[in-house]
Order: C-alpha cells, then structure tokens, then sequence
C-alpha cells in the first residue's frame, strides 16, 4: 500500500513539473514576443500606423461626394425599366426621352455655357459643340435606349444609353473629344476611348480645354441646361425663320427676339453674351 502512495506522490510532482514548465514557456514566450516588440524602433511604427490612417481617410474622401448624391429615395423607389424614345438632346452628356431627364453614365461633357480653347488659341463654345455632334450622332439611328444606373441629384436618370443599332453614345462621346472619362463614375470604362481621342486630337483635344467638373466649381451654382437642343432645335429653325448660317455680331443683328434665338440655338451664340447673364446683344435688349 505504502508502494502505491509513493508512486501517486511522484505522478502528482510530475503533473506539477509539467504545468510548471508549460507556464514558463507560456510565460517566456510572452516575454519574447515583448522583446521583439521592443527592438521595433517606435519611429517605424508611428510611420505605419499613420499611413494606414491616411489611406483610410483619402478612400473616404473619394466616396463622400458619390455618397453625398445618395437620396433615401434611391433606396426606396422601385428600379425604373429602361426607356425607349426620340431623344432631345440637353447638352452633351444630357437628353430628353418622354419629359424624363437622362444623364449618360460614366462621362461628362463641356457645360453649355463652356469655352474652350482651339488649336490656334481662340474661343470657341465647345459644350455647344458637342451637343451639335451628339445631335448629329442620334439621328443616324434612333430611337435612343437608355438602361436604368442610378439617380443623380437632380433627380436626373443615369442610364447607359444606345442607339437602336447598338453603339454605345458614351463611348461615342469620349472617343469623338466630345466627352471625357469621369472616372470617379467610370473607374475608367472609357480610357481607351479618351487615349484615342487625345491621341488623334479631336474634339476638345485640339487645343486647351478645362474639365467640366472643374469648370463647375469654379461656376459654383450653375444648374444643368433646361432649354433643349437637338430636335427641338431643328422644329424653332423652321418656326422662326432664323438660321446659324453665316454668323453674325450684334451690329448685323436687327432684334432683341434675334439676338435670343441665335444665343439659344447656335455654336457661336455664346460670344453675343458676353457677360454670360443669359442676355444678347444686351444694347437690343
């Protein structure tokens, strides 16, 4: 009997030798884990760390404005089905399909009211410009087909859109120099269409041009186009009598109602407001 405890006891002492020495390693590797902690100059950590805080910060940069679009209708309103029509075209970026707004995804286009620089440095109004080549560009195939994106904060509709023969007016419109590549809503989709379009110098490649988005911010509180062109366009050539060809100045110009016309309707009826209050020829009017 006497045998039997002993042989316990020792098994005891040996189950605590092995708690003990598995505590220590436990503990020794805590201890080695903090060491090498230590010798990580705290200078490279700081770098780190505040690295990562910064990468953190510019990628929430970049979606805030995206965010900031975001309307609890967007989460609340059923998906539109696409829509099928004539289209009237806004500005370059912009059409008309049955009264409803609708923003091409992906890219953006000279403002209306936008001058750009051609190759010799002169003025032209190359957000006329290029709604005159998407005009153009629509009625070789209609009707226009726009797939349902998204809602900007106009309320506007942000579809992809197509000509009845399938071309994208999109990539059109970037590849043509009518356009450019947002990225910030493309991540890109059109930047082999821009790389074209700079390469051959069209559209507002030929010269010096500002971006749109740019150009906007610096004309803080300027709303997307409301008078229609394109279509709309051709119907008031044959209303009202008045034709863009040959242009004129202010001195050939024989009425205010004239003056307004060609302001509305014509490439180069931005340089008869040349304040850019919406007025021309402002001695007519």
């Amino acid at each position: 009997m006497a045998g039997l405890v002993g042989i316990g006891a020792v098994m005891d002492r040996s189950r605590d030798n092995n708690r003990v020495d598995q505590w220590r390693k436990r503990t020794g590797g805590g201890r080695s884990r903090a060491h090498r902690w230590a010798m990580v100059p705290m200078r490279l950590i700081v770098v780190t760390v505040a690295a990562a805080g910064a990468l953190a910060a510019q990628t929430l940069l970049q979606q805030s404005d995206r965010l900031s679009e975001l309307k609890l209708s967007n989460l609340l309103e059923p998906k539109p089905e696409a829509i099928t029509g004539v289209a009237s075209v806004i500005d370059g970026d912009t059409i008309e399909i049955h009264g409803q707004r609708i923003r091409f995804n992906g890219i953006d286009a000279p403002e209306s009211r936008q001058y750009c620089d051609d190759a010799k440095g002169f003025e032209y109004p190359c957000g006329r410009r290029s709604a005159e080549a998407l005009d153009t560009f629509l009625a070789v195939s209609g009707p226009v087909q726009c797939t349902f994106i998204d809602w900007d904060r106009y309320h506007r509709f942000v579809g992809d859109c197509r000509r009845a023969d399938g071309a994208s007016i999109a990539a059109w419109m970037v590849e043509h120099g009518q356009a450019l590549d947002w990225r910030r809503y493309s991540h890109g989709a059109y930047a082999t269409q821009q790389a074209t379009a700079e390469a051959a110098k069209v559209g507002i490649w030929v010269g010096k041009f500002q971006a749109p988005w740019e150009w906007r911010a610096e004309h803080a509180g300027a709303a997307p186009s409301r008078q229609p062109l394109g279509i709309i366009s051709r119907k008031l050539v044959a209303q009202s009598g008045y034709s863009c060809e040959p242009r004129r100045t202010c001195k050939q110009v024989g009425s205010c109602d004239e003056a307004q016309w060609y302001l509305q309707n014509c490439s180069w009826g931005g340089k008869l407001d040349r304040d850019g209050d919406g007025v021309a020829c402002e001695t007519l009017c």
